[in-house]
């Protein structure tokens, strides 16, 4: 637990400090933790095979990742990132059938998922800091994931009865998941209070944040559960093991690439900025 603890606060210093500094800082240490995420979900799927040579689908995969951060990190949103998903999806296409018999279509297809799940979902975090008062919005990423694991972890221990989903994670009870997503919207409710206090200068917002949490809770829970069936699939603990007590860069952030999306989106909708700013 002490470990846990220490390595937990020293991640949260040094990501707490590229948020607030935002610009290389934050897409610096983003495209370092997306590289990572990447090699670890290829080593759990059987992409990478450990003590063999990194393959071509690996190698265009990781350059595809930092394109596409430079993209997202130049702003070129729109065009730049279709344009990017085509020719990374060409690119695999193009090594399977030059190196056919080598790889199999299931190797080309797990390359793809393991880019768009992890690194791509991911980068919605650096999106949401981009936005109309980003330095504020961002926030909420950490706010939903912390407080709904949180909330689930107390609320379930004390109260938990009822599975939630038994065979993905028996641990995780019904009555945690409602207290995850009560206190992820508990949480939002109180900072968007703080929000339209002295940001938004809006008596609205306090509700608005709080429906953005409360929804990105439940949809962090699945994304949650789909990391955790993932890893069932298989047959494997913890995607890797780089942050002591807490496994790796896919066990912090599995709620968070689904979140992320989430907030960036229905912060746009509902608090009226710039729809120019969504990419799809």
């Amino acid at each position: 637990m002490k470990t846990r603890i220490i390595s937990g606060t020293i991640l949260i210093l040094i990501a707490g400090t590229c948020m607030v500094l935002g610009g290389l800082w934050l897409i610096g240490l983003m495209t370092a933790m997306a590289l990572i995420a990447f090699f670890e979900l290829s080593r759990a799927t059987g992409l990478h095979v450990k003590g063999t040579p990194t393959n071509a689908f690996e190698s265009a995969a990781y350059v595809s990742i930092v394109v596409m951060y430079a993209f997202i990190y130049l702003d070129y949103v729109g065009i730049g990132l279709g344009l990017w998903s085509t020719i990374f999806l060409m690119f695999l296409l193009i090594i399977y059938v030059v190196k056919f018999p080598t790889y199999d279509a299931s190797q080309m297809m797990r390359a793809f998922f393991c880019v768009m799940y992890g690194p791509f979902l991911f980068s919605y975090v650096y999106r949401i800091r981009t936005l109309e008062n980003g330095q504020y919005l961002i926030w909420l990423v950490l706010i939903c994931s912390a407080l709904n694991d949180t909330f689930a972890y107390f609320i379930g221990s004390a109260f938990g009865k009822h599975k939630l989903a038994p065979k993905l994670s028996p641990k995780k009870s019904i009555e945690g998941s409602i207290g995850g997503i009560v206190g992820g919207t508990l949480g939002g409710g109180i900072y968007g209070w703080f929000l339209g206090a002295n940001i938004y200068h809006s008596a609205n917002m306090w509700w608005i944040i709080a429906i953005i949490c409360g929804l990105s809770s439940i949809i962090g829970q699945i994304g949650d559960l789909a990391a955790s069936g993932i890893k069932r699939n298989y047959n494997i603990k913890d995607y890797g093991t780089l942050i002591p007590g807490h496994g790796g860069v896919m066990d912090r952030v599995d709620s968070i690439i689904v979140t992320a999306p989430i907030i960036y989106y229905l912060s746009i909708l509902f608090m009226d900025l710039d729809f120019t700013a969504i990419s799809w």
